[in-house]
């Protein structure tokens, strides 16, 4: 598990500093990556047995929520993310789930226009605890 984290800490760096309040990446333990491998899933992508990019998946009524993607700051642009994406909704249809969900948080704009090209919509927004402005924006992607 501590590969996985170390690869979430590193594609995560750019945004330190840019998002507030700051990801819960920071309290993200390798015991919490194992007991997300135990509630959910977590699906690896490797090279050469290193972890370059990953996706967290959790089960909820009527949506898989999608958490976590990462992908190592040298394997971007190669497609890892939609693959995974794509993975996600293979997953979705074989739980019996009609959405994929997934927070961005709002200052992260180039994510959003990936989860849209990715055919995803914006569909909410939420704030974090103490904040009187949304924080994080909801995206879905409805599977027909």
């Amino acid at each position: 598990m501590a590969p996985v984290l170390n690869l979430l800490h590193a594609a995560f760096a750019y945004m330190e500093g840019v998002i507030d309040p700051p990801s819960s990446l920071h309290r993200l333990t390798v015991e919490g990556v194992a007991r997300q491998a135990r509630a959910g899933e977590i699906w690896v992508l490797d090279d050469a047995g290193a972890p370059v990019a990953c996706l967290f998946l959790t089960p909820e009524p009527e949506r898989l929520y999608v958490g976590k993607l990462a992908v190592a700051d040298v394997f971007r642009g190669a497609g890892l993310a939609r693959q995974l994406m794509l993975l996600a909704e293979e997953r979705a249809r074989a739980l019996g789930l009609g959405r994929l969900e997934l927070q961005s948080r709002v200052e992260l704009a180039a994510n959003h226009a990936a989860f849209e090209a990715m055919g995803f919509e914006r569909t909410g927004e939420t704030a974090h605890e103490g904040y009187d402005r949304p924080t994080s924006f909801t995206f879905t992607r409805l599977l027909g």
